[in-house]
C-alpha cells in the first residue's frame, strides 16, 4: 500500500464516520499539509480556516487551540508513514531485509509525498526544540516508539540467528535513526537527493554488517 493509497482510503471510511468525526479528520488533514509545509509558527488558524473551507465556530468546536491541531495533525504525518512502511515491510520475512525495505522506501519517495516538504519528525523536531514543550513530548513519544520498533526487529533478527548476537539493538536503532534523519535534512535543506542517497548506502551496508556470516550458522 502506498501513501497515497492509505490517504484514499481514509476518504473511504468518511462515509462510515459521524459529522462530526468526519470534520475532525477533514480539518486535521488539511492543516497536517499545511504544518509540514510552513511550520508551526508559519502556520495560522486563518490558514487552515481558509485551506479547510470551515467556520471558526467549526474549527473550535473539535479543536481548542492551534497547539492541539498541530499535535493531532504531527501524529496524522507519522502515521501516514507508519502505515506505508507497514504495508511495505508486511511481506517480508527477515529483519534485515525489513531494515533495507524501510531505507529503500525513504529514497523512492524523497521530494514527494509524504516528505515533499520534510520528513514531519525532522520539521518538528528543529522548530519546537524549546519553544513548544507540550509539541516536543509529541516528536519524543514519536521517535522513542520508532526507536523501539527498530530495536525489537534487531532482537527478533538476533533470535532468530540472522543478527550478530553481540550487536547492541538500542545503539544500533539510534544510529540507524541519526543516519536517516540527517540525510534527509541535508536532502531537504539542498533540495538534492544525492545526500540521501548517500546516506542511505552507507545505511545498508550498516545493516549488512549486522549478519551472521554464513560460515557462523
Amino acid at each position: 500500500m502506498t501513501h497515497l493509497t492509505y490517504f484514499s482510503l481514509l476518504h473511504i471510511f468518511f462515509k462510515y464516520m459521524k459529522k462530526s468525526e468526519r470534520t475532525k479528520l477533514h480539518i486535521t488533514m488539511k492543516a497536517a499539509r499545511l504544518f509540514n509545509k510552513k511550520g508551526y509558527a508559519g502556520t495560522s488558524m486563518d490558514d487552515i480556516l481558509k485551506d479547510a473551507g470551515l467556520s471558526k465556530g467549526a474549527l473550535y468546536g473539535h479543536f481548542k487551540s492551534k497547539e492541539e491541531v498541530a499535535i493531532a495533525s504531527f501524529h496524522y504525518n507519522v502515521n501516514l508513514i507508519i502505515e506505508a512502511l507497514r504495508s511495505r515491510t508486511k511481506v517480508i520475512d527477515k529483519s534485515l531485509d525489513k531494515l533495507k525495505a524501510v531505507v529503500y522506501f525513504y529514497k523512492e519517495h524523497l521530494l514527494q509525498e509524504p516528505f515533499e516538504f520534510g520528513c514531519p519528525i525532522l520539521n518538528a523536531s528543529t522548530e519546537v526544540a524549546d519553544q513548544y514543550p507540550a509539541i516536543r513530548e509529541h516528536v519524543k513519544y514519536s521517535i522513542d516508539r520508532w526507536r523501539s520498533s527498530v530495536a525489537r526487529l534487531v532482537e527478533k533478527g538476533k533470535r532468530r540467528k540472522e543478527i550478530k548476537p553481540k550487536v547492541n539493538a538500542d545503539t544500533f536503532a539510534m544510529k540507524f535513526i541519526g543516519m536517516m534523519e540527517g540525510g534527509l535534512l541535508l536532502t531537504q535543506i539542498y533540495k538534492d537527493r544525492k545526500y540521501f542517497d548517500a546516506m542511505a548506502s552507507e545505511l545498508i551496508t550498516l545493516v549488512e554488517s549486522l549478519a551472521i556470516a554464513e560460515e557462523n550458522l
